[in-house]
C-alpha cells in the first residue's frame, strides 16, 4: 500500500496544465485502481485528449458519498519557481510541486483510501469522480454530470476537495465570464468627427459595469466572503491596429461573480440595456454602432443552510470543525445543482498556496485528510 505522500508525488509528475492533456494521469489512476478490482467509466472531451474518471467502491445501491476533484492545475509561466514544479520536493514539513494544494493533495488521498474502502464492508458506495479543465471554468464536470444524471445512482452527499484547510466550505459565489464586443467606425485619428472609437464605447461600457459594482457593494451582503458582496471585473482589453486610424472595434472580458440572492442572469440583463442605451445614441450617425455581450462560460453559487445534515455528517468526520465560505469557485455548485446532491467543500491545504511560484502542501495537512477519509469509511460501515 502506498502512502497518500508517495501516490502525490505520482500526480505532480504529470503535467497536467489545463491547455494541454490529462491521459496519462488518468490512465495511471484506471491503472491504480483496476489493481483493487476497481473498474472506472472514462468520459472524454469532444476531442478525447482529455478525460473524466468515475468509479464506485462498495455496494450498488442508492446513497453513498461522492468524492470529487479535478486533474487540471494552473500554469507555472512567468512564475520564479525555485523547485522543478512537476517533481514533488520535501523541505521539512512541506512538499512543494505544482497542484500540491490545489488539488492533487486531496486526490492522493482519496487514492490512498482506496485499500481500506475495498476490503470494509461498506453499507453504501463511496464513489469518486476526477475531472478536467475546473480551472478554466468547471468545463469537464459538466460532461461527466451528463452521464451520472441518466446512467448512475445519485449519492446522498458529496465533498468537493478543494484546499479548505480541512475546514467545511458550506458557500461560494456563482460566476458568469463574458466577452463585450464594441463596434464603431474607422477614419483617420485626423479626422474624429468621421468616425466612431469602439474604444470609447468599451469605455462608456466599462464605467457601466463599475457603476454596477458600487451599486451591489452597498446590496446584499453575506460577511463569511472576503468581498461580502457581489461584484464585477474587467480582466483584458484588445481594441485597436495603429495610432492614426479610428477604431472600428473593441473587445474586453469581464465577470460576474454573484451572491446566490443576486440573480445573475437579471445582473447580464441589465447590462445588456446599458449597452443597447449607449449604442443607440450614436446609431442616427453611424448606423453599425453595437455593442453585444456573450457568455462564454459560467457556473452557479453554492450556499448550504448551517443546519444541513451534511454539515453534521462531516463536521462529526474532523478534529476541528470550522463552518466558512471559501472565495473562490469550486464544482460543488454544478455538482449540488444539476445531481440535487447537497455538497460541501473540504480538502487539505491552502488557497493562499495555490496558483504561486513554489506551490505547497504540508504534510500535517495530508495526514489530517487521510485521517477524515479513513473515519467516513469506517463510517460507512456502520
Amino acid at each position: 500500500m502506498e502512502t497518500s505522500e508517495e501516490i502525490l508525488a505520482k500526480l505532480i509528475s504529470y503535467p497536467t496544465i489545463s491547455k494541454d492533456s490529462n491521459v496519462q494521469l488518468i490512465n495511471y489512476v484506471r491503472d491504480y485502481l483496476i489493481n483493487y478490482g476497481i473498474d472506472s467509466v472514462l468520459v472524454s472531451n469532444v476531442e478525447k485528449t482529455k478525460f473524466n474518471l468515475y468509479a464506485s467502491i462498495g455496494p450498488e445501491k442508492l446513497g453513498g458519498i461522492l468524492l470529487s476533484g479535478h486533474t487540471d492545475v494552473v500554469p507555472v509561466e512567468g512564475q520564479d519557481w525555485t523547485v522543478d514544479p512537476f517533481n514533488l520536493s520535501r523541505q521539512g514539513d512541506r512538499l512543494y510541486g505544482r497542484g500540491t494544494t490545489d488539488m492533487k493533495g486531496f486526490l492522493a488521498c482519496v487514492l490512498a483510501m482506496v485499500p481500506q474502502a475495498v476490503i470494509a464492508k461498506l453499507n453504501v458506495p463511496i464513489h469518486l469522480v476526477f475531472s478536467y479543465d475546473e480551472e478554466i471554468g468547471c468545463i469537464g464536470i459538466r460532461r461527466m454530470l451528463d452521464v451520472l444524471e441518466v446512467d448512475y445512482a445519485r449519492p446522498k452527499f458529496c465533498i468537493v476537495g478543494e484546499p479548505t484547510s480541512m475546514q467545511i466550505g458550506i458557500a461560494h459565489k456563482g460566476k458568469v465570464g463574458m466577452t463585450c464586443r464594441c463596434y464603431g467606425s474607422s477614419a483617420h485619428s485626423a479626422l474624429t468627427n468621421e468616425g466612431l472609437n469602439a474604444i470609447y464605447l468599451a469605455c462608456d461600457m466599462i464605467a457601466e459595469i463599475r457603476k454596477l459594482h458600487n451599486d451591489l457593494s452597498s446590496g446584499k451582503l453575506q460577511e463569511e466572503f472576503r468581498v461580502p458582496h457581489s461584484t464585477l471585473h474587467v480582466g483584458t482589453i484588445q481594441g485597436g491596429t495603429a495610432l492614426n486610424i479610428i477604431p472600428n472595434y473593441c473587445e474586453f472580458k469581464f465577470e460576474i461573480r454573484n451572491l446566490e440572492a443576486d440573480d445573475s442572469e437579471l445582473l447580464r440583463k441589465s447590462l445588456v440595456n446599458a449597452a443597447e442605451t449607449i449604442a443607440n445614441q450614436y446609431r442616427h450617425e453611424f448606423e453599425d454602432a453595437n455593442i453585444c455581450i456573450e457568455v462564454f462560460n459560467q457556473y452557479p453559487a453554492l450556499q448550504l443552510e448551517r443546519d444541513a445534515e451534511i454539515i453534521n455528517y462531516v463536521s462529526d468526520l474532523l478534529d476541528k470543525q470550522e463552518i466558512i465560505g471559501i472565495d473562490f469557485g469550486t464544482e460543488a455548485g454544478i455538482i449540488s445543482s444539476r445531481l440535487s446532491v447537497p455538497a460541501v467543500v473540504c480538502g487539505p491545504g491552502s488557497m493562499e498556496q495555490g496558483h504561486k511560484a513554489n506551490e505547497y502542501i504540508q504534510r500535517s495537512e495530508l495526514e489530517r485528510c487521510d485521517i477524515f477519509l479513513s473515519k467516513l469509511v469506517h463510517q460507512l460501515t456502520q
